[in-house]
């Protein structure tokens, strides 16, 4: 889409300053949209759900309850997470390890929403994502991007989609047999955002100065289209 107006301002370079968060429950398909807007926009894309579910791989590997908030506690204490940003994504570094293919696993993603509820946790990742944005130029999606880890992001999306709809798609991107697999899908992804939406600690909600982006009846297509409109226009206000 043009990023011009009227042939004088390019807001793709306002843009490029911007901190973007993206906002919404699992299976929303945050991670496709903050990847596109980071390639049309030149923004690096932080994935930071990506951070919890590698902690959470390295406490289901020492076979640590999610559980046991302190044995998590003393376990982030000795463990290293960074993401690099590459073509296709991030790579994902857990203590070195490249762990990027493991992280989509349904147990793991079940695992990092059940760290993600313990205060100390969010706190240690919170402070790593800050760092990561703090100069600007960067997409971040989560659960708590525009609420609590960069309250004043220059662009806020909230982005959802009915949880049938979004456990259809994700057994329809898994390779699954919708048969036999999307009822459990949809139960699981209902269960998690009951857990996000009433944890005590930085809970599933839109900002109040979020765009809501509902998908449940937008193609993929249509999706991109008005997340790359809601960033353009909000460059537009500030180059007023």
């Amino acid at each position: 889409m043009s990023t011009e107006a009227s042939g004088s301002i390019d807001f793709s370079n306002v843009a490029r300053k911007f901190v973007v968060a993206i906002d919404g429950p699992a299976g929303a398909g945050k991670s496709t949209i903050a990847r596109h807007l980071a390639e049309t926009f030149g923004l690096l894309n932080l994935e930071t759900g990506a951070m919890y579910r590698a902690f959470a791989l390295k406490a289901l590997r020492a076979a640590i309850s999610l559980d046991d908030s302190a044995a998590l506690v003393a376990l982030a204490a000795q463990t290293s997470i960074r993401l690099e940003p590459g073509t296709t994504g991030n790579r994902v570094l857990l203590d070195g390890e490249d762990v990027t293919a493991l992280l989509r696993d349904p147990a793991i993603s079940d695992g990092a929403s059940r760290v993600s509820v313990l205060t100390p946790i969010r706190a240690w990742l919170v402070g790593l994502q800050q760092q990561l944005g703090d100069a600007g130029g960067v997409v971040m999606e989560g659960r708590d991007i525009g609420t609590v880890v960069f309250p004043n992001a220059e662009v806020k999306i909230f982005l959802d989609a009915d949880a049938s709809v979004r456990g259809m798609r994700r057994v329809d991107q898994m390779g699954w047999d919708p048969k036999t697999q999307a009822e459990g899908v949809i139960r699981d992804l209902r269960a998690r955002d009951e857990r996000d939406r009433n944890r005590a600690d930085s809970p599933l909600r839109a900002a109040d100065d979020a765009v809501l982006l509902d998908s449940t009846h937008l193609t993929l297509d249509e999706v991109l289209r008005a997340a790359e409109k809601i960033v353009v226009d909000r460059a537009a206000q500030i180059t007023r």
